[in-house]
Order: structure tokens, then sequence, then C-alpha cells
């Protein structure tokens, strides 16, 4: 059997996806996963994925391509040379598989199954529709089980990763906090001075913090180090971040992909939750975890990527101080 499995979207969302992926995997066969270019390093980080294909399609991601003929085209070719048997088609509970599942039947793929509001006409064989409040790692696995892939017996269904180097050499000996100041998306950051602020006092709490951040947060990093923490910013590619969270003892990020990713490493979160998309369908998966932020604020539910209400309070009144009891609390529970 050769399959596919399809995320278009962002590093996290492709994380989300990975209990579905081995749920594939686990029935035989080569599973190949489609993603768009901010999913890749996630899907390469996968269990039960054998080869990974990357495609920027234009009804995905917030600065989406023009619409090109050419380039379905040469999707459509790829796919119907690669002669795949059955695609799962995974996307978020406000997003539609229809666009994907045209393209994937002008590929000439036999079995094609995704979640679907809308009517999905002759595009799908399986059309799941998922159950209220199902967290988006749940109702990925629903669909797949829907097509007829079940997660195999001893699964927890749990995120999960390839295993990732040790990372000791970046942060130094010794129990550590980490500390993630960005995000995808503006409305989902903590502002820089809370971060700080947190830096600050777990340091004063006789924490060992470690900062991470992307090469595009180095600034970012620096300023929330502030001499104090070990400065990571633009120093680990996913594998190695996915290291880094590893051995730490509470990772303290947003609403964003490496809260997956300590998720998948089985670390505890404390999540600085912005409620514009909401926790139940998008917290950390199946590790401890402390939800900090106003889920009742007035951008609930908006998906906006920039914070619609002046000083971003449902996040800035979140003080340091909460995080530090935070993470005293999750290492109390789970010690």
């Amino acid at each position: 059997m050769k399959a596919l499995v399809v995320r278009l979207d962002s590093f996290g969302d492709v994380l989300l996806a990975g209990p579905a992926v081995r749920a594939v995997a686990a029935h035989g066969g080569h599973v190949t996963m489609l993603c768009g270019p901010r999913g890749e390093p996630a899907a390469r980080l996968l269990p039960g994925v054998d080869e990974v294909l990357v495609w920027s399609a234009p009804w995905e991601g917030v600065d989406p391509p023009p619409v090109r003929k050419g380039d379905v085209d040469d999707l459509v070719r790829r796919l119907s040379e690669a002669a795949f048997d059955v695609a799962l088609v995974l996307t978020s509970f406000h997003q539609s598989p229809l666009p994907t599942a045209l393209v994937l039947r002008l590929a000439g793929i036999g079995r094609i199954g995704a979640d679907s509001v809308d009517h999905p006409g002759s595009l799908l064989d399986v059309r799941h529709r998922r159950l209220p409040g199902r967290h988006e790692a749940e109702a990925a696995l629903d669909t797949a089980a829907a097509l007829g892939f079940p997660p195999p017996p001893g699964d927890d269904g749990r995120l999960r990763v390839l295993p990732s180097p040790d990372t000791v050499a970046l942060t130094g000996n010794g129990p550590y906090v980490v500390v993630h100041p960005g995000a995808s998306a503006p409305a989902r950051a903590w502002s820089a001075e809370r971060c700080a602020e947190a830096v600050a006092l777990l340091a004063d709490a006789g924490h060992r913090v470690v900062v991470t951040g992307g090469p595009d947060e180095t600034d970012l990093t620096r300023r929330v180090s502030g001499g104090t923490a070990v400065d990571l910013g633009g120093r680990t590619e996913p594998r190695t971040l996915a290291g880094v969270l590893r051995t730490a003892d509470v990772v303290v990020c947003g609403n964003t992909g490496p809260a997956h990713l300590a998720a998948a490493v089985g670390t505890p979160v404390v999540s600085l939750f912005a409620p514009v998309v909401p926790a139940e369908r998008w917290g950390p998966y199946g590790v401890p975890s402390v939800l900090l932020g106003d889920q009742k604020a007035p951008c609930a539910d908006s998906r906006a990527r920039h914070c619609p209400v002046a000083g971003h309070p449902c996040l800035d009144e979140v003080t340091g101080q909460d995080v530090v009891q935070a993470v005293r609390k999750l290492l109390k529970e789970h010690a």
C-alpha cells in the first residue's frame, strides 16, 4: 500500500498530525507526507513518514502564493507518477479539505478521506465529521480511523518525534527551564518585557533558564535573556530544539510550534495561551500543562493574527510571578 497524508500548513499543525500518521503507517506500506514549506521540518521529525513532498498551496498560510496552473499541473503529475492507493487529508476545524481533494482526484488517487463540513460531491470517498470539542490531534486520529486506519494497539495517541540529539553542549549541565518568547503570530506572543521579567524572576527563584528562538528572533532572545539566561536564539534547528526541550524541566511558551514540540518530547508546558483559537483544540496535548491567559477575552475565537484589543490584555495581564508559580506547580506535581 502507498499512502499519502496531507497537512499543508504550519510546523505545529504537522506535529499534531503525528498520531494519525503513525496510525496510517501501522497498517503497512509506504507513507508519504505532503506538506507546505513551513511544515516540512516537522514532517521530517515524525515517526512513520518514509518520504516528504513539499508544495506551497494557494489556499493555505498567511502569505499564500498565487494560483498558477503550471504549479498545480506539476503537483498532479508528481502525485500521479507516485501512484498512491489512498490519501488522508488533514485540516484544522476552520479549513476545507476540498481544494486539496480535487488535486488528489485529478492525480488519480482512488480513495480519499477527510473531515469536511462542506458537501464534498465526488471529491471524497470518506467524509468524516468531527465530534465537537475534539483536540486537533484527536480529530486527526478520528479521521484516520474513519478511513480505515485506527491507531495500533499500544499506541497512546500522544505526540511523538524521532529521537533527538544530546544538547548538553548548548544548554550546559544541570536542570533548567526553557522560555521561548516568540510566536508565529503577534497576537499569540507574550510581550518581550513580560518574558524578560519572567526570566529574571525564575532565576531569582533558583532556576537555570535557557531562552530559545529562531534565526529571525535573535534580537528578541538577547533582550529576554538579559545576561541572566543561556541565549540559544538562532542556534537550534528543529531536531536540536527537540533535544533542548526534551531535557528541560518545564517549557514556558505561547501557542506556537515549540509548545507542540515540547509535548512531543514529553516535557510539561506553561502555556501563555491567547484565546484567538480555542485552547481545547490547540493547547499542549498529552503532557502536564498550566494554561495562563484570559480565555474569555474579547479576542476569543477571532483567529486574529494581530491583537484587536489595545494593550493585549489577554496575555500581558499575566505576570512573571504567575509564570514562576505555574512552573513551581508543575515541578511539584510531577516530580
